[in-house]
């Protein structure tokens, strides 16, 4: 009985230890927006003033580095919640792709387009349009960071449905890349699967579907409306 009752213990403080945690990280990005503001403040102030480039550079920099530290306190706040979607019937897949794939190059800043290859036939679901997107865009980003950034237009993104109509499915395929630890999945955040990796696949899998890694290859498969 001992084991058991020890063990019931150990559940109940890593309980007590992760809601402290979210707790913690809460305040933390309070705190983050706070000098984000004295920062801004800062920033606009030297400009009116006319002072030197290094000065403005360095609050930029300044700035970016406090944005992307909330973005990363949120993602851990989200990654510790149930993912809650909100699905919407007949969504075809093609637009959130071709969508994503819009994005990536200003938003990730590489140097060519991604090519996308998606079928000409609609790809109808029942998905969730905005965690949908978020998961393709983080996976896409991984796809990318995968490769130096003048090899980025090397990625290619390819979305085709496979089945019969009776269960049919989308896979989706970013190739041309260069994944490490092949026996990982993304369904873990560690060093091989990022947060936002790691929420891509729980997004996908609330949504019925899978996603697998290959040192060349990431592909997803969703289910798709009969």
């Amino acid at each position: 009985m001992t084991p058991a009752l020890a063990k019931t213990t150990d559940n109940e403080a890593l309980e007590d230890l992760g809601r402290a945690t979210l707790q913690i990280v809460h305040d933390l990005k309070n705190q983050l927006n706070g000098l984000k503001l004295y920062a801004t403040f800062l920033r606009n102030r030297l400009e009116r003033e006319e002072r030197s480039p290094e000065e403005r550079e360095t609050l930029v920099k300044l700035i970016a580095g406090l944005d992307r530290a909330a973005k990363d306190l949120t993602a851990l706040v989200r990654y510790a919640q149930p993912v809650e979607l909100h699905r919407q019937p007949h969504v075809d897949l093609r637009d959130l792709i071709s969508g994503v794939t819009r994005d990536a190059t200003k938003r990730l800043g590489i140097e060519a387009p991604l090519t996308c290859e998606i079928q000409s036939d609609p790809l109808y679901g029942e998905f969730d349009p905005a965690t949908l997107s978020e998961a393709l865009q983080a996976l896409t980003e991984e796809a990318v960071n995968s490769l130096p950034t003048r090899e980025a237009g090397n990625v290619s993104l390819r979305a085709s449905r496979e089945g019969d109509d009776k269960s049919s499915q989308a896979i989706i395929e970013w190739a041309g890349i260069k994944l490490a630890d092949r026996n990982r999945s993304f369904r873990s955040a560690t060093s091989y699967g990022t947060l936002y990796t790691a929420q891509a696949a729980r997004i996908i899998e609330a949504h019925g579907g899978r996603v697998e890694r290959q040192p060349n290859a990431i592909r997803a498969w969703l289910p798709l409306s009969k």
